[in-house]
């Protein structure tokens, strides 16, 4: 008898689904351009059992010069565009049953774009592997065969605007106001909600000044995750990464700008490769750009614009961005009604990470409340600051920079009493380790593992100046 599949361990679960669905089929997509924009839908087959048919939409806006027509999006720089946002849309898909076999139609991907494909599945996924608790490898995870044209990289005429994704935290207000003090630029926002589009209005970007792309998931897929298939973390970032791209080429601007920190290099589970972040992290900026330039275009410059600092001293020049405060926000939880939620590790991380640079006054107003009053929030508190061995799976800074905040607050508020969970961080060795000595060295690092063009590396100089 069969077991129920929320009754299966994850591993006994992957391999079930992996012998009842042998098989991803990416079957190819549609594209449909009207008087709204451009339309388009992929279509994925599992097995030949389920059909999934996800998309998205680019609005056209008035600052567009020129949008592509029916017949600009068949030649081969678009074509391609499309065809490998395909390739990651399906790792949503994908990850339902892990199937040992993925069938990519209409492209013949080469030995070496297998294997970086293969890895990205794998890195992105880590987190998912993890929390499933499935046991696999590299090698053994997947094969792909692909049949079809081969994609050569194209020229693009892209002009030096700067293209800068917003994600609605405290990361990309920062980018968003030294770029727009210095550079031409414009907005990109995946999905709109309240806090993007909230803080692309305090810029001073209107509904028509930003660019748009409306993704969609297919409901199916959301169906059988309450059947208990198999769901978890993917890379968001990547799927970030070749949007970007397309809206890079249909605006016609050369510079893709991501807010990534050195932070997010950090695993989240020590000792082991596994990173909720690992498409935020340098190692994928770096294997995307050589990814794109191989394959796509050299014309494109993707590159985090953050990526020399680390979340304490971003969190410092965020706190100067005062007419910010009443809009940003970095809880996913409540990222559908556009609140902090004040009960998930990246609200406590938030609130941490600003609280040297921030009057708690102030600090309540932004939240709602003292998180560190928060009793709930011990647990999280653990996690963030090294005392439990695994971080919390969200895009938080690394564990040292949550004892130097710590530290910087404590010292700050030395002659008041102490809020719950700083009274018992108090009394924990990690305090003694997050001294002025560290604290000293991660507001003066600069990591120079990045890939700023000189304009833009003076920019951030200039500022820390």
């Amino acid at each position: 008898m069969k077991s129920e599949p929320e009754k299966q361990s994850g591993q006994e679960k992957y391999i079930r689904l992996r012998e009842e669905y042998p098989f991803m089929e990416y079957a190819g997509y549609e594209t449909n351009i009207d008087s709204a924009g451009l339309h388009v839908k992929y279509e994925f087959n599992l097995a030949g059992k389920y059909t999934f048919r996800p998309g998205f939409s680019i609005p056209r806006k008035r600052f567009y010069q020129k949008f592509p027509s029916t017949e600009e999006l068949q030649t081969p720089i678009f074509q391609n565009l499309l065809f490998q946002i395909g390739l990651i849309e399906l790792i949503s898909y994908w990850k339902s049953a892990c199937p040992p076999q993925v069938i990519i139609k209409g492209q013949k991907l080469t030995e070496a774009q297998v294997s970086w494909w293969k890895n990205v599945y794998y890195q992105g996924l880590g987190e998912f592997f993890y929390t499933n608790n499935i046991h696999t490898s590299l090698k053994e995870y997947m094969d792909i065969s692909s049949f079809g044209n081969v994609f050569q990289p194209q020229s693009i005429s892209l002009d030096e605007t700067v293209i800068i994704p917003i994600g609605g935290g405290k990361d990309s207000v920062v980018t968003l106001e030294l770029l727009n003090k210095n550079e031409h630029i414009r907005p990109f926002i995946m999905n709109p909600r309240g806090a993007t589009l909230e803080c692309v209005r305090v810029a001073g970007f209107g509904k028509d000044g930003f660019i748009e792309v409306n993704r969609r998931l297919d409901p199916l897929l959301l169906e059988l995750n309450a059947q208990g298939y198999l769901n978890g973390h993917t890379p968001f970032s990547a799927m970030l990464a070749f949007y970007s791209l397309l809206v890079s080429a249909i605006s016609g601007h050369r510079h893709i700008a991501l807010s990534n920190e050195s932070s997010a290099n950090e695993p989240t589970v020590a000792g082991t490769d596994v990173n909720h972040q690992y498409s935020k992290s340098f190692a994928f900026e770096s294997d995307f750009r050589d990814y794109v330039k191989q394959y796509i275009s050299a014309d494109f410059n993707y590159f985090s614009f953050l990526r020399p600092l680390n979340e304490l001293r971003i969190a410092q020049l965020f706190a100067e961005q005062v007419k910010y405060y009443p809009v940003f926000k970095s809880c996913n939880a409540g990222s559908k009604t556009d609140i902090w939620c004040c009960k998930c590790p990246k609200c406590l991380f938030a609130f941490t990470i600003l609280s040297p640079f921030i009057p708690v006054i102030e600090m309540v107003h932004i939240f709602g409340k003292n998180l560190f009053e928060s009793p709930q929030m011990l647990g999280y508190l653990k996690e963030l600051t090294g005392i439990d061995e695994v971080k919390p799976f969200e895009c938080v800074g690394t564990i040292d920079e949550v004892n130097a905040a710590l530290h910087m607050y404590i010292t700050k508020h030395k002659h008041e009493k102490l809020s719950l969970l700083i009274d018992y961080y108090s009394n924990t060795t990690n305090f003694s380790h997050g001294d002025a000595g560290l604290v000293d060295k991660i507001l003066n690092e600069f990591n120079t593992d990045h890939f700023l063009e000189p304009k833009f590396l003076e920019i951030i100089k200039q500022k820390l100046r």
